[in-house]
């Protein structure tokens, strides 16, 4: 029976109870499927803080580094919004990224009829299966300089992005459109940035080496209205940090809620998997935060960091039947706790 080491970082809020709901179903689905957790536990974000005065600390570090793959719950907490930025949760997050060279974020999206609210109509909404890719570890959210000016009346970042790092997540793109309908979306924003110029330039480049991926190109404010008017169009939606950071979430809608839709970040050698939502800290505690994005973030570190596509598949199915069936957090309109979600799809397995 294979081992599967991990290291779990619940983080702030919500995270530890949709941690502890993708561990219990992990955990059966090893139980059927023939493999063994090896899970630890450590601090990041708000947590890690409050413990050490670090949103990633040293015994955190050396955990990720060890392991096959991470699971992490979310980081944010209120307390720590006027803190400087190495004593905010989401520098941990960030540092976690560029630590473990996790630089393409796979953020899947399939609507599950009557998953969820949503104000898209189910005809068009129904046709939604796709994958947002977003480079992770560029753009501005790393780029420097960054700071305020001296007497704080101005603020300054940095978007920046090479040529190696546009092009291996083109390649990732092309990949990866080549296992699902051969249909690649290149966004972003070419009549105003010269780093989008340069991406575009790129992407056009690369797709020579793939005759048989349609590439599209889209300004990243169309894509954002096609999204919701015809999401049947997209298979692969590649594009930089930020744009990808704001088009991920917009996806929610499609979902019928953020707790629906799980993450993969790769790149490096130990993958890192965590749901789209954040902490949530305003319903913390109470049993009501959706597991579902935590469940299938399982999942995908199953697929991507063991080649385990048969208990990945099993989960999602479970996913499936278990929403079908009605068992609905709030978010979704329904009144199932975290623990009974978690409950319906490991007895689906």
């Amino acid at each position: 029976m294979p081992t599967l080491k991990i290291c779990l970082l619940p983080g702030d809020g919500i995270g530890p109870e949709v941690v502890a709901a993708a561990v219990s179903v992990l955990a059966l689905t090893g139980e059927r499927f023939g493999f063994a957790l090896d899970p630890a536990t450590h601090l990041i974000g708000g947590a890690a803080v409050r413990a050490t005065g670090s949103p990633l600390p040293d015994a955190t570090r050396n955990a990720v580094t060890s392991v096959q793959a991470v699971l992490l719950g979310a980081v944010g907490a209120p307390e720590f919004d006027t803190e400087p930025p190495a004593r905010k949760p989401e520098t941990g997050l960030l540092n976690l990224r560029k630590l473990l060279g996790c630089w393409a974020n796979l953020r899947p999206l399939r609507r599950i009829p009557g998953a969820g609210a949503t104000p898209v109509r189910e005809e068009i909404v129904g046709t939604a299966d796709l994958v947002v890719l977003r480079e992770l570890t560029g753009g501005l959210y790393f780029g420097e300089p960054r700071g305020f000016s001296a007497n704080r009346d101005a603020a300054y970042n940095t978007l920046r992005y090479s040529v190696v790092e546009i092009e291996r997540l083109a390649r990732f793109g092309f990949e990866l459109a080549t296992r699902r309908r051969g249909h690649l979306t290149s966004v972003d924003k070419a009549n105003v940035l010269e780093t989008s110029q340069l991406w575009r330039e790129v992407f056009q480049r690369v797709a020579s080496d793939y005759p048989g991926v349609q590439l599209d190109h889209m300004y990243v404010d169309n894509c954002a209205m096609q999204l919701i008017l015809r999401p049947g169009f997209f298979d692969v939606i590649a594009t930089e940090n930020l744009f990808g950071d704001i088009l991920s979430d917009e996806t929610g809608v499609l979902a019928g809620s953020l707790g629906l839709l799980p993450s993969a970040s790769l790149g490096g050698e130990v993958g890192l998997y965590e749901p789209v939502h954040g902490s949530a800290p305003d319903i913390a505690g109470k049993g009501w935060a959706n597991p579902i994005g935590a469940i299938l973030s399982a999942a995908m570190m199953l697929r991507h960091s063991f080649q385990l596509e048969e208990p990945a598949a099993a989960i999602e199915r479970a996913v499936t039947a278990a929403l079908q069936a009605g068992i609905k957090t709030r978010d979704l309109g329904g009144n199932a706790s975290t623990a009974d979600v978690a409950a319906a799809v490991a007895a689906r397995l």
